[in-house]
């Protein structure tokens, strides 16, 4: 081995473990700034930026885009390029129509399994959520803490994950919807998570099953009042 192949080499080793670790880190970090309404949709995703911003190879990059593809927050076009997923209204209303059915049964699975401490948590995110007001990034944060956990303790193979994936690609969309709340909007939402948890308390789970489904229905047939989010992408 020449000293030039030996250099190569050693460059290539130590390069290994920052790209090892960086499709995941990468994936966090858009994953994050399309939930937290950094990247809206229809956002064009370049590779090269994202090479350049994370000191990573464009394999990592492409290996994080085709993660957040298969969650549903990214559209990759071969040849053409990546775009945060973008949704028509009526999208939105059938991916809310799965949650109104797929999160009940997921809270029953996980309520039997909550103990008191964990309720007692839940309680204390539901009044956290009542006091934030009108902060939208409070609110979404504490909420998707809430219902999350209110799912935690399920188990299941596939029916978690899709929740999750629902939940994700949906989260620009109830950004804009939270923040075109009414304050009576904002209330009603406040005792339903209250509600929820008065049910898994009482270990009703069919009453917490019922708050919830109407907890989201409530959002899918508003979902309609900030309609600039569901046009196009220029």
């Amino acid at each position: 081995m020449t000293a030039q192949t030996a250099s190569t080499h050693a460059d290539d080793t130590h390069a290994r473990p920052r790209d090892g670790d960086a499709g995941p880190r990468i994936a966090d970090s858009i994953r994050g700034g399309i939930v937290g309404g950094d990247y809206p949709p229809g956002m064009r995703i370049r590779q090269e930026d994202l090479a350049a911003r994370f000191g990573a190879s464009r394999v990592p990059v492409r290996q994080a885009l085709q993660q957040l593809e298969y969650e549903g927050l990214v559209t990759v076009v071969a040849n053409a390029g990546a775009w945060v997923s973008h949704l028509s209204l009526a999208e939105c209303e059938e991916v809310y129509e799965m949650r109104e059915r797929l999160e009940p049964l997921l809270l029953r699975y996980s309520a039997p399994r909550l103990d008191s401490g964990a309720i007692e948590e839940l309680s204390a995110l539901a009044h956290r959520i009542s006091v934030v007001g009108a902060d939208t990034d409070a609110f979404l944060e504490l909420d998707r803490a809430f219902h999350l956990g209110t799912y935690a303790a399920a188990d299941t193979v596939q029916l978690g994950a899709l929740i999750q994936k629902l939940w994700n690609t949906t989260a620009p969309y109830r950004r804009a919807y939270v923040t075109s709340w009414e304050p009576e909007s904002r209330r009603i939402a406040y005792e339903e998570h209250h509600l929820i948890v008065a049910a898994l308390r009482d270990d009703d789970i069919e009453e917490a099953e019922r708050v919830l489904a109407g907890h989201i229905r409530r959002t899918r047939r508003q979902l309609a009042r900030p309609p600039d989010i569901f046009r196009p992408p220029p």
